[in-house]
């Protein structure tokens, strides 16, 4: 496990509080079935942001704690514990470009108003089905962006894109140019179709594909901060049922069949936390292993995650699978998160090669 200093955890116990107080899953369950055009709920959202959480990565400079990747992943994780729908990771992968690549003048003119959360920003990247860096087609012509990207998170309510292309990123304003389509998916959260058509650009940075590949390694670490908390979550319910529930007269718990399939949970849940924080606080040492690192990490919280959600439905039996049980929105949302920024199996081959496999 990570070291902690006594800022980052009073950060966490700060964002574990909160989102047991003010966002539990039930708070989820009512902005699903209000079914709010952001896909999150927009005071929830100013919470957070008046606490601090959007600037997380911003500098001092610009008006941002400057706390790093760990520190954000802290916040994530306590709240992918309770579903929490936010535009925090997304806001914080667009912000991570803008720091890595952004031009002073451009730091200067989005890092303070994303560090006050007056606006939502977003990465945007795939065109396709599958998470796939190497095959953009958005072109850039004459300062101009055309091209679309198929699944951009928080796209509907974001004021600000960082749009990979075929030459580098871009930070293009929504306006002129850009037209977006809610995509409702299993998760209820925002994922949208964004078309560019001739829409003014401003080019960040000079990194091409390796500011770029710097850019999704970060949103990667970040998503599985969150999936992390998932598990965490999602074991934490299963085992608090299996000692409730009685069965033949005993409790579930005392069953060893159920006992060796939460050990074996758990067991994963620690090598997927050290895995996680590993790759964060290389993020934060630069270190030359990141993309090794992250590759790491989120293969095992996509396997993991991907285990613990649907022992979850299973071991709650019938009516895991009914919408009165939280279960299945672990389950859905574990699925989405799976894919983005690359599945377990890419970055398994990502790592294999990396290692010369």
């Amino acid at each position: 496990m990570a070291v902690l200093d006594e800022d980052q955890v009073m950060l966490r116990d700060m964002a574990r509080e909160w989102a047991d107080n003010e966002a539990p899953v039930a708070a989820f369950r009512r902005m699903r079935d209000a079914a709010p055009p952001e896909g999150y709920d927009a005071d929830l959202w100013r919470a957070q942001a008046e606490m601090g959480w959007a600037g997380v990565l911003v500098p001092e400079a610009q008006s941002g704690a400057g706390m790093g990747y760990l520190s954000l992943g802290l916040v994530l994780e306590q709240l992918g514990r309770n579903l929490v729908a936010s535009p925090l990771a997304a806001t914080a992968a667009a912000t991570s470009a803008i720091v890595l690549g952004g031009t002073p003048e451009q730091q200067a003119a989005w890092l303070p108003r994303i560090a006050a959360g007056e606006l939502v920003a977003t990465l945007a990247v795939d065109e396709g089905p599958h998470f796939a860096p190497d095959r953009v087609a958005a072109r850039v012509e004459g300062g101009r962006l055309t091209g679309t990207k198929a699944f951009v998170a928080e796209g509907d309510s974001a004021a600000l894109f960082v749009v990979a292309a075929t030459d580098g990123l871009y930070l293009v304003e929504r306006g002129e140019g850009v037209s977006v389509a809610s995509r409702r998916m299993v998760d209820a959260r925002s994922h949208a179709f964004v078309t560019f058509e001739n829409a003014p650009t401003d080019r960040l940075g000079e990194g091409g594909e390796a500011l770029l590949q710097a850019v999704t390694d970060r949103a990667a670490a970040a998503t599985a901060a969150e999936m992390l908390g998932m598990a965490t979550s999602a074991f934490e319910q299963v085992n608090d049922y299996l000692k409730g529930r009685v069965q033949f007269g005993q409790t579930l718990d005392s069953f060893q069949a159920l006992q060796h399939r939460m050990a074996r949970m758990l067991t994963e849940i620690e090598l997927m936390r050290s895995a996680v924080e590993g790759a964060l606080e290389a993020i934060d040492a630069k270190r030359s292993d990141v993309g090794q690192a992250v590759s790491l990490a989120k293969a095992l919280a996509g396997d993991t995650l991907h285990l613990v959600s649907r022992e979850m439905v299973q071991l709650y039996g019938g009516v895991g699978m009914t919408d009165e049980y939280d279960a299945g929105f672990y389950l859905k949302r574990a699925r989405v998160l799976e894919a983005m920024w690359g599945n377990a199996a890419w970055h398994r081959e990502r790592f294999a090669r990396a290692n010369g496999m």
